[in-house]
C-alpha cells in the first residue's frame, strides 16, 4: 500500500512493519485546531489488534537484525533520520502550530528544531558510548533492552517522541509508538521520514488511538519489554500498574510544579522577567515550567509589577502569525480545567494581579495570561499542576523558608534559582529536591539528563543518561 498523500492530514493507515497498514477497525479520531476549533485532519482509531500487529513486527525486527547491527550502522541511520526530519522542519512546525497552538516562531525553533537536534545527538552519543567494560574476571556488556512501548503526550509531541525513539534506536531497540490522540499528525511526518530513508521494516511502528485502548494494550503486551511514558500523574500510575503485571521496565516522565526562587540579592529586572516568561512557555503547557515564583516578601509587589510587564509584552493571538508569542490552549477541556483553577485561586484568597479571563477572540481555546500574588503553599494553585498560563507568586521571609516552599510539593521536575552571588545560588540549587535546576538563567543543555524526583517520575531522558535507560546489563564471567 502506498503512503498517504503528503499534503493530506486525513490518515487512514497505520505505519507498521515499514508499510502503511489498514487498521483493524473503521474508527477514526478527528484532530481539532486549537486556534480555529475546526477539524484539520484525522487518524485511525487503533485497537489492541493493531498493537499486537505492531508488537509482532517490532519483535521480528529486533530478533532478526536490528539488535545485532553495529554501533556505526545505527549511528548512520540516526543521522539520516535527523536529516529527513530537518528537511520537514516547516511542515512539522506548521502542523504543530495548528494541533497544539504553539506560536509558529516557537514551533519552528523548539517543536520542529529540538527533535532534529535530539536525534542527531544520539547518532553521536552511541558512537561514543562505552558498551563493554572489564571488571575483574567478568566482561560487563550493555545490550539493547528489547521492544520498547513509547506512549507520548501532546504538548511537545515530536520532541517527546524523539526523546524516546532516538535513544531506543541508538541502543538497538525497536519501538511501538502511540502518540497523543490530541496531536498525532506530526507523527505521520516522522513515519514519512522513516520511509524516505528506508529505515528497516519494523524498527519503528506507529499506532494511533486512545490511551485506555491502544496505550493500555502496549503496556500489557507480552512482546513489549519496556515502557517509556510521558504524561499526567494519573495516567502514569495506570501505565505503571499495568506494566507491573508482566514485570516490564517502566520509565515515567510525569507532572511538575516547579519553583523559581528569587533570592534577595538577585538582579530583579532580569530574574523576574525570565521567570515569568518561562512560566508562559507554550501557554504554560510545559511540564517543567516555573509556575511558582518565590520572592522576598518585602519585594513582592515589585516582582508582580515586573512579571506583569514582561508577560504583558507577549502578544496573544493566532499561532500562525509570526508576531504571536502566546497561543491558545490545546482544547476546550484544557481551557475549562485552567479556568477552574483560576476560580479556585480567587476562592481561596489569592490576589489576582493580572488576567484571569478569556480574551475577546471569536474562536480558539484562549485564556489570558494570569498572575496571582499573595499565594501560600496550601492553596490549590500552588499545589496542583495547572498546565496553563497561570503564574503564582509566593512570598518568603528567609532563605530557609524559600527553600522549604520550593520543596513543598509532591513534584520535583525542574526549578530555577537567581542570586547576585553565584556560590549562594548553587548552595540553594543543591538543596532543591528536583531533577534539574537552572542557576541565574543557565542555558538549556540538550545533553543533560531530564527527569524528576518524587511524583515527577522515574528514570531520565536525553543525553547519555537517556541512552542508558534502553540498555540491559549482562556480566560474562571468564
Amino acid at each position: 500500500m502506498s503512503a498517504p498523500q503528503v499534503n493530506s492530514n486525513i490518515h487512514r493507515s497505520l505505519y507498521i512493519g515499514g508499510t502503511w497498514a489498514n487498521p483493524s477497525g473503521a474508527g477514526s479520531i478527528d484532530v481539532v485546531s486549537a486556534s480555529t476549533e475546526e477539524v484539520i485532519g484525522s487518524v485511525p482509531e487503533g485497537a489492541a489488534e493493531d498493537v499486537d500487529t505492531a508488537a509482532l513486527a517490532a519483535r521480528a525486527a529486533f530478533d532478526n537484525g536490528w539488535s545485532q547491527t553495529t554501533v556505526a550502522e545505527r549511528s548512520d541511520w540516526l543521522r539520516k533520520l535527523s536529516g529527513a526530519l530537518k528537511d520537514r522542519t516547516d511542515r512539522v512546525a506548521n502542523i504543530i502550530a495548528q494541533e497544539v497552538g504553539s506560536p509558529i516562531s516557537m514551533a519552528t525553533s523548539i517543536q520542529a528544531g529540538l527533535p532534529v537536534l535530539v536525534t542527531n545527538s544520539y547518532a553521536q552519543l552511541i558512537s561514543e558510548a562505552k558498551l563493554e567494560q572489564e571488571l575483574g574476571n567478568s566482561l560487563v556488556v550493555r545490550e539493547p533492552f528489547g521492544v520498547v512501548g513509547a506512549i507520548t503526550p501532546w504538548n511537545y509531541p515530536l520532541h517527546q517522541i524523539m526523546a524516546k525513539v532516538a535513544p531506543a534506536l541508538a541502543a538497538g531497540c525497536t519501538v511501538v509508538l502511540k502518540p497523543s490522540e490530541v496531536a498525532p499528525l506530526n507523527a505521520f511526518l516522522l513515519a514519512e521520514a522513516c520511509e524516505s530513508i528506508g529505515l528497516p521494516n519494523g524498527v519503528l511502528n506507529i499506532v494511533t488511538g486512545y490511551g485506555p485502548v491502544a496505550g493500555e494494550a502496549i503496556a500489557t503486551h507480552p512482546l513489549v519489554d519496556m515502557i517509556s511514558f510521558t504524561g499526567s500523574l494519573r495516567a502514569g500510575r495506570r501505565v505503571g500498574a499495568l506494566a507491573a503485571d508482566s514485570i516490564k521496565k517502566v520509565t515515567l516522565e510525569l507532572g511538575g510544579k516547579s519553583a523559581c526562587v528569587v533570592l534577595d540579592d538577585a538582579p530583579f529586572e532580569k530574574a523576574i522577567v525570565a521567570g515569568a516568561r518561562n512560566a508562559m512557555l507554550n501557554s504554560g503547557q510545559t511540564c517543567s515550567a516555573w509556575t511558582r515564583m518565590i520572592v522576598p516578601r518585602s519585594r513582592q509587589q515589585e516582582a508582580v509589577d515586573l512579571a506583569a510587564q514582561a508577560i504583558g509584552g507577549l502578544k496573544l493571538g493566532d499561532p500562525l502569525d509570526p508576531t504571536t508569542r502566546l497561543g491558545p490552549l490545546i482544547s476546550a477541556v484544557q481551557r475549562e480545567r485552567v479556568e477552574s483553577y483560576i476560580a479556585k485561586g480567587k476562592q481561596e484568597g489569592a490576589r489576582m494581579a493580572m488576567g484571569g479571563s478569556r480574551p475577546a477572540f471569536a474562536r480558539g481555546y484562549y485564556v489570558e495570561p494570569t498572575i496571582f500574588a499573595d499565594v501560600d503553599s496550601q492553596m490549590t494553585i500552588a499545589r496542583e499542576e495547572i498546565f496553563g498560563p497561570v503564574l503564582s507568586i509566593l512570598p518568603y521571609d528567609s532563605e530557609d523558608e524559600a527553600v522549604a516552599i520550593a520543596n513543598d510539593t509532591i513534584y520535583g521536575l525542574a526549578g530555577g534559582v537567581w542570586s547576585g552571588d553565584a556560590d549562594r545560588a548553587m548552595r540553594v540549587a543543591r538543596r532543591m529536591r528536583t531533577g534539574q535546576v537552572d542557576v541565574n538563567g543557565g542555558k538549556y543543555n540538550l545533553l543533560a539528563p531530564f527527569g524528576g524526583y518524587k511524583k515527577s517520575g522515574i528514570g531520565r531522558e536525553l543525553g547519555l543518561y537517556g541512552l542508558e535507560e534502553y540498555l540491559q546489563i549482562k556480566s560474562i564471567a571468564r
